[in-house]
């Protein structure tokens, strides 16, 4: 009898386990590499958040690595129940294969873009180069750091800051291709994604300069201490837009749907955009942006709809393959 009871208890403890176990929901957030430190922190204070206010448990896991990658790795099955991109090519790509809903850019605030960046230069300690603005980057010798704009939005924005700058400047458009040419004549790495292109800069010291978004500065400080690298904000660059969307195919078949959404919803209240600030990622919210004036420099900026119409436009003109840039860039 005393051993039936201690197996009937035994049974009791394995079945509440169990069904603890399959109430708690799984949520896989596909994101892109710079963003990785940011969703640590984001992810520990949703489940807090989560908790307290439905009751129920829930795991956060996170993939990242470069944009396009990552979207290609959805579209091709990875079964993330959210992606949270650095550019709306690579959720417009998902869209177009019936991954995320055709109207996922209204179902959020701002066109599903709870946070922006923008691009600047991180150059070794002391600015050694004289580093300032985008035509130093096509001085004859400098060694340039930047990814591909095939693989990540990281690259893209680069590329079309450095571009929009010359647009700015009044230059015509062989003017700005051969400064495009240029630049990219300079490049020692073309990184996949970036975390990749830190590595290179940071690890393996090479390049001069690393072009890359305001937020991997935070990054860097943590991983490699602070003081490692000069942060060089150029007279113009980008404002680089973070869109989200719920994967419909994956909460369909996981029934995470409402999870999902409460996920993206949380990153535009006053704590999601505040932990987006201190890690150099540039809140929505003008209370919180205000609060951290300090970190987040004034510098000119402009959108990619003023100078390219679209980055589904851009992507098609500079790009795809046979765009501009396979034109101005030739694999080293």
């Amino acid at each position: 009898m005393k051993n039936f009871l201690k197996t009937l208890l035994a049974g009791i403890v394995l079945s509440a386990s169990g069904l603890a176990a399959a109430q708690t929901q799984t949520l896989l957030n596909a994101s892109y590499d710079v963003a990785r430190e940011f969703y640590k922190d984001y992810n520990a204070a949703f489940v807090a958040h989560y908790k307290k206010t439905t009751g129920k448990d829930v795991k956060i896991d996170q993939a990242h690595g470069g944009s396009s990658a990552q979207a290609r790795a959805v579209a091709d099955g990875l079964d993330a129940d959210v992606v949270t991109m650095n550019t709306t090519t690579d959720i417009e790509f998902l869209a177009d294969r019936g991954v995320v809903a055709k109207d996922w850019a209204r179902r959020f605030p701002d066109n599903a873009a709870p946070t922006t960046s923008t691009m600047l230069f991180l150059v070794r300690n002391g600015n050694p180069k004289g580093i300032k603005d985008w035509d130093d980057l096509t001085k004859p010798g400098l060694q340039v750091v930047v990814i591909n704009p095939k693989t990540g939005g990281n690259g893209r924005y680069a590329y079309l800051a450095a571009l929009g700058y010359m647009k700015k400047n009044g230059a015509a458009d062989a003017q700005a291709q051969d400064f495009l040419k240029k630049m990219y004549k300079n490049v020692v790495v073309l990184a996949r994604g970036g975390r990749d292109a830190t590595t290179a800069f940071l690890q393996r010291n090479t390049g001069d300069v690393l072009i890359t978004f305001e937020s991997e500065v935070e990054s860097i400080n943590k991983e490699f201490g602070a003081g490692k690298v000069d942060v060089v904000y150029p007279s113009i660059s980008i404002v680089a837009e973070n869109p989200v969307a719920v994967v419909e195919r994956t909460v369909a078949k996981k029934g995470t749907a409402e999870l999902a959404k409460a996920y993206l919803q949380y990153l535009y209240s006053d704590e999601g955009q505040d932990i987006a600030a201190r890690h150099s990622i540039r809140p929505r919210s003008p209370a919180i942006l205000k609060k951290y004036a300090g970190t987040f420099k004034p510098i000119k900026l402009f959108t990619v709809q003023e100078l390219f119409g679209s980055l589904s436009e851009a992507q098609k003109v500079h790009f795809n393959d046979g765009g501009q840039f396979d034109k101005i860039y030739t694999v080293k």
